[in-house]
This record gives structure tokens, sequence and C-alpha cells, in this order.
């Protein structure tokens, strides 16, 4: 502790199994703008999937960690992520949010960029000196880290982080158990979800991986889901553990009674959708075995990558991120992902169940973003009401689904890139 802040970030005694989290993380101005440069700064950063830039010149534009990004795939048809700022005087040069181009022109002065950021052309070209062209700094920059895994396509504005592949950690598992849904690849289905939630993001990286609500926030949809056998998967019940996958990622892993195209059949999906399920779980056997099988078609993941990415493996599979605007507000993108050799009797029902559940105005994620809302007017009393407690399952060999684990696997992480060094004093833990 200090003068300045006489409460620590977290107070963690193992012994006494005690691990609260200071209220002030989610309300303080100078966290917000700390977190800005120490955690989205010095991470790996989901920008988008391989399946949105199919063809040469296809592009789509992002925000991220507030910078535009301009994610191409040029003409040699490899994938380009280009900070969308012209090199000349600073504009934007790309202002559409998706399309097909072979070229980009900064509508300011007219310079003309290939869908590898490279300078084609710009007016006056004669009063610029020889070799004007063939500089680096009059092109577009890329961003300073650009790696892929499985498709999934991160970036950092660390030049000197680690490897997407060993930053991933145990995160690289179950999103191989993910992709290996199928052997024809994964694509995000055209569209996403955009929305807000007036609250601070890491209420939401909590309630990503908090099998602890569940019953009571959703319980409408679970009384719908018990209404009918024909909601049912036979002889699955809820149940799973949370593991800590490494480097601030987390996983719940667990069984549950709803369909999954991939592959648990439902008795509301009649016979033509068992034959279907069956179908997809035979080619899983024979891909993977029945034990890999079994996992993949029955088991339901919400994975989180520090800092702010979730993929959710479950009714459907969503694909999301979410960024703070403010101490108390954030945006949330969401896209649906799956096989692309899955039929048009899956992908209808993985659609139905992505909006059913997962989307903005289903039955889940409405009472989630009330939730975390609620929470962040709670906050208002955070000088006196000071601690959120997350020390469920502190202790156990091993942390069911419901335990707090996953979040401490989160704060864990935050508070060593916010605070490197215990004589910070802003941390404070307890042996």
């Amino acid at each position: 502790m200090n003068a300045e802040h006489p409460q620590p970030a977290l107070l963690v005694d193992p012994a006494q199994r005690i691990f609260k989290v200071a209220r002030r993380n989610f309300v303080a101005p100078e966290i917000f703008r700390a977190e800005k440069e120490k955690i989205f700064d010095r991470s790996w950063l989901y920008l988008g999937h391989s399946s949105e830039l199919p063809k040469p010149g296809d592009f789509v534009t992002r925000k991220v960690a507030g910078r535009g990004i301009l994610f191409t795939r040029d003409s040699k048809g490899e994938l380009r992520a280009l900070l969308n700022t012209c090199p000349h005087r600073g504009a934007q040069v790309c202002r559409e949010r998706k399309g097909n181009a072979k070229s980009f022109q900064c509508f300011y002065h007219g310079w003309v960029f290939g869908a590898d950021g490279k300078l084609r052309s710009q007016p006056g070209e004669a009063s610029y000196p020889e070799g004007f062209k063939g500089r680096d700094t009059s092109n577009m920059q890329p961003v300073p880290r650009f790696e892929t895994y499985r498709d999934f396509n991160f970036v950092s504005f660390d030049s000197d982080i680690i490897p997407l592949v060993d930053y991933l950690a145990g995160a690289k598992e179950y999103l191989d158990v993910i992709c290996d849904q199928t052997d024809a690849g994964m694509s995000i289905v055209a569209g996403s979800q955009e929305y807000s939630i007036r609250a601070n993001w890491k209420l939401l990286t909590e309630n990503s991986i908090d099998g602890y609500h569940a019953a009571t926030t959703h319980a409408t949809y679970f009384d719908i889901l018990m209404s009918s056998t024909d909601n049912l998967a036979t002889g699955m019940g809820g149940g799973g553990y949370g593991y800590d996958l490494g480097n601030g990622h987390a996983v719940l892993e667990y069984g549950a009674p709803w369909g999954r195209p991939v592959a648990q059949w439902i008795p509301g999906w009649g016979e033509a959708g068992k034959s279907e399920t069956d179908r997809i779980y035979a080619n899983l056997v024979e891909r993977h075995g029945e034990a890999r099988a079994e996992r993949i078609a029955r088991k339901n993941r919400n994975l989180f990558i520090f800092p702010n990415l979730v993929v959710n493996d479950i009714m459907a599979l969503t694909v999301r991120t979410y960024y703070p605007m403010a101490p108390d507000y954030m945006v949330i993108n969401a896209w649906a992902l799956a096989p692309n050799d899955e039929s048009a009797w899956a992908r209808k029902y993985r659609l139905n169940n992505f909006l059913e559940f997962l989307g903005p105005g289903g039955f889940a994620t409405p009472d989630d973003a009330e939730a975390l809302e609620h929470c962040q007017r709670g906050f208002e009393n955070s000088k006196e009401a000071l601690w959120n407690d997350i020390s469920k399952g502190m202790g156990k060999d091993k942390a069911h689904h419901d335990d707090e684990l996953q979040m401490r696997a989160f704060w864990t992480q935050w508070s060593k890139q916010m605070f490197p060094t215990p004589a910070s004093g802003i941390k404070s833990v307890a042996a």
C-alpha cells in the first residue's frame, strides 16, 4: 500500500482461502488509463478469422484497442494487418467496413496503396525524390506483431511480446478441440452482433467464465429447457471442471442437456436431426477415436483468452471480443463460427441457438448485461464496501465448473501486468 492508494488491488491469503478484488479496480479512472498501456498494449489481441477474407483483395476494418486496423488479403493471398492511417498526412485510408478492392485510395490527397499496404502512386509524383515510393515510411504501416493460430488472427502493439503460440499456453489445446469439429475448416458466418453494456469490461471477463451464476441469472432459460423432454439430451446433466490455462487464460469444460449441432441430439430435432448428428458423431470417431469424439461432441467449453477474447463452444459456437470505452462502459462484438461442411439442417439450428441464447436479444445476454450493470451501480459504494470475493473453490485439488478458479487466473495475470513489482504496494499478498 502507499499514501496515494491505501487499498491494494488484490487481497490474497492462501492459508485462509481468501481472494478478494478491490472494487476500485472497476471504477477508478487511473486504473482504466493504466489498463490501456499495461494490458491492451502488451497482450495479443484477436483481430479476426482467416475465413472472413476468402479471396485476394478481401478486407475488413476493425477497431482493436483504440487503433483502426485494415485487415486484408493481398494479391498473393497473404493476410495483412495494417494501421489504417495514411503515411502522408494521417487520414484514415479505408472508410468502408468490408469489401474487396485491388487498391485503397486516401480521399484527402489521393495516395493509392495496394492490399499489401505498399504505396502504388500519388498525385504530383514528379515532385517527390527518386526512390520515394520504395521507402518503408511511404507505405501504410503494419502492426508491430501479427500472428495466426488455427485461423484465429491476433495482433500486438508490443514488438517484444512472446510468440503467439507461447502466449496461448494451455488455450491452444481447447482451440484445437474446437477446430477439430471438422476436417473441412471453420468459417465465420456472415453478420455479427454488436452491442454495449454500461459496466466495466472486467465484469464481462468474469461473467464469461463463471459457472456459478447460470442457475440463478438464467433461471428463465433453464425453466423453459427443463419444461419439455424435447429440449433435453438423454443422460447429459450438468457438471464439469474449471482450468487455469496459464498467462491469464482459463476455461470451463462441462456437460449440459441442450442440443449441439456437433453432435448432441435432442428429441425436438426429430429423426432427421438424429440421423444428422449420428453421422457427424461417427465421422468424429473415425477421425479422432471414441474418447476425443465424445469430448468434442458432448462437452461444452467457455474459453477465455486474456485479456478480452471469449470462444463459447456451447449450444452454438461464438467468438466474442469486448473493449472498454470508459471505466463503466464497454462495446462487444460477436460472431458465429461454424464448420465449412455443415449441412443446411445443422446450420439452421446452430444459428437459432446463436440467437436464442447467446445473442443480445436472446435468453442469456440480456440477463448478463442486467447483472453486470447492477454490479457497476453497486460499485458506487466502493469507497465503503471495498471488496469482491472470488474465493469459491480456493484450495481444491480440482476446481468444479461453478468454482471461481478461472476468475482468479485472470486477476492474477491482470495484477502481474498492472503492478509487476510487489514493491509498488498496490498488490497485497499474504502468505
